[in-house]
């Protein structure tokens, strides 16, 4: 079950569908409840159950501390936090410690060392980490382990969308000298989705190529 607000998800259910797999795509908004109980609903209907949830929403409107929108803040923590704690809330109902479920949240490094130009964002992310750690200690009993990845700067639409100055800025704090891709995220979370971390809870594993700030 794949979801976003972007029709992207489309082509993506379409190439796993080519790779032998099988997916669903519903387009629409995470931070919206009434999309979130059809979500889970459709989620009982095709599959019966819920082995992994993978947090991935996420949005960042660079600001300096003073020039934040009210609004701007809002949206950063209805669609990082809010939705985060809410989809977890349905999902669990759908995990059963048999299957051993998986809950895997996108936190972020500006949640873990902060980021200058996005305090609300930040502080956001840092909910996140917070949240993880609290889930994980009370799911840990029905078998659902939590955890979270802090990814750095990573080449997604949503970086390709910053100024130039904030982009080259960035990338230079990186010890290992470049941006890092998408693929390199996913990969932790197959880690996290796998048997391979059956033992591993309330953790938040830094992707950031040494990024130092």
């Amino acid at each position: 079950m794949i979801c976003a607000r972007s029709e992207a998800i489309v082509e993506v259910a379409s190439e796993i569908g080519g790779r032998g797999g099988r997916a669903t795509a519903l387009r629409g908004d995470v931070s919206d409840e009434a999309f979130v109980r059809e979500l889970m609903k459709q989620c009982r209907a095709e599959h019966g159950r819920l082995d992994v949830l993978v947090n991935n929403a996420g949005v960042l409107t660079p600001a300096l501390l003073g020039m934040v929108p009210l609004a701007g803040m809002r949206e950063t923590l209805e669609v990082n936090v809010v939705a985060v704690l809410n989809l977890t809330q349905y999902a669990v109902r759908l995990m059963s410690k048999e299957h051993a479920p998986s809950v895997i949240n996108l936190a972020s490094i500006g949640g873990t060392r902060g980021l200058e130009g996005a305090t609300a964002y930040s502080a956001a992310k840092g909910a996140v980490v917070a949240f993880t750690r609290a889930s994980a200690k009370e799911l840990a009993p029905k078998g659902i382990r939590v955890n979270a990845i802090a990814p750095g700067f990573i080449d997604t639409d949503m970086t390709r969308g910053l100024s130039e100055e904030w982009y080259q800025k960035r990338t230079a704090s990186i010890a290992m000298g470049r941006v890092g891709t998408a693929r390199e995220v996913a990969n932790v979370a197959l880690f996290l989705a796998s048997s391979l971390s059956s033992y591993v809870t309330g953790q938040v594993l830094g992707v950031d190529g040494g990024m130092v700030g």
